[in-house]
């Protein structure tokens, strides 16, 4: 593993590598023991979208691997724009050990692991986002005890989530049905490599729009915002067309009685989730976002150690 790019790339040991990991650095960072797997190592931390979870978790996490992190945001890099992705790429590879980017354009962040000498990480783009699924599959691992034959529904947005649960859950051997309104499907390229995946893991993939049918007999309900950044013009447009995909007790009751359900956060409580789901009993949210980075911290270590 030189990247992380896409989890279509990875092969399912090296997934469950880092799951394996995850779990042990994050039972190691309970008990007080410090695991600086990454000391004098520094990992350039590019923003061209901002963010609550992937800026803390990966900056806190670099520092209990005992490396050291670098911010830098739209003004203090000119990605694309001012200086060439190659001379971006060829220039931070002469400085620091590893990148992770957070930006718009998915083809910046393979242009960077092309023209670079250094692992790249994939911290979100509007196409992927895998770190984030990575962090879903140690949840669901840690509620379930297994991975494989499970069912995994997710409702709403097509979006860079849908898109890369439709890779991790394929990969695993999860079942996964996602649902969406007419227009706001997966990424087509995605869809089929997923069910190429599923070939070998034994999965299934269901493409839907009828959340009824994907959230039948689920072990996992999962819901993300409707309106992702750089979207908020078409914010009363989006409400009216997603509401009937709102997460609610109606819909959360044709799921398994012990299912339960996930957001990458932020959420917006009475749109996509309502809050009797999203503050429930059965929601595990918070123990989600906390595995964010004890599996970013296995990305790095393996990537940079």
């Amino acid at each position: 593993m030189k990247h992380l790019i896409s989890l279509f790339d990875l092969t399912l040991e090296e997934m469950e590598s880092i799951l394996t990991l995850a779990e042990k650095l994050k039972r190691q960072n309970k008990e007080g023991i410090q695991h600086h797997l990454l000391k004098g190592k520094t990992l350039g931390m590019i923003f061209s979208k901002s963010s609550t979870r992937t800026r803390v978790s990966f900056e806190v996490g670099m520092y209990q691997l005992g490396g050291y992190s670098l911010f830098l945001n739209s003004n203090d890099i000119q990605l694309g724009r001012g200086e060439s992705i190659y001379d971006t790429a060829q220039v931070l590879s002469r400085y620091i050990d590893g990148i992770m980017i957070r930006t718009f354009k998915h083809s910046d962040v393979e242009d960077l692991a092309k023209f670079g000498n250094i692992p790249v990480i994939n911290g979100l783009t509007d196409l992927m986002h895998p770190c984030q699924i990575l962090a879903d599959l140690l949840t669901i691992y840690e509620q379930k005890g297994t991975l494989k034959g499970l069912k995994l529904a997710y409702v709403g947005d097509g979006n860079n989530v849908a898109n890369s649960l439709l890779h991790g859950c394929a990969k695993v051997g999860m079942d996964i049905a996602v649902a969406t309104p007419k227009g706001f499907e997966c990424d087509k390229n995605i869809v089929f490599e997923a069910r190429e995946d599923s070939k070998s893991s034994g999965s299934q993939v269901i493409i839907t729009n009828d959340p009824e049918e994907a959230v039948f007999n689920a072990d996992v309900i999962y819901a993300d915002t409707w309106v992702s950044m750089g979207q908020e013009a078409e914010k009363a447009d989006r409400i009216k067309i997603f509401m009937p995909y709102q997460v609610n007790s109606q819909l959360f009751s044709k799921a398994k009685e012990d299912a339960i359900f996930l957001h990458c956060l932020p959420a917006y409580r009475g749109y996509e989730v309502t809050e009797e789901i999203i503050d429930g009993p059965q929601s595990v949210i918070f123990d989600e976002a906390e595995n964010r980075m004890h599996v970013q911290k296995a990305v790095m270590a393996l990537l940079m150690g």
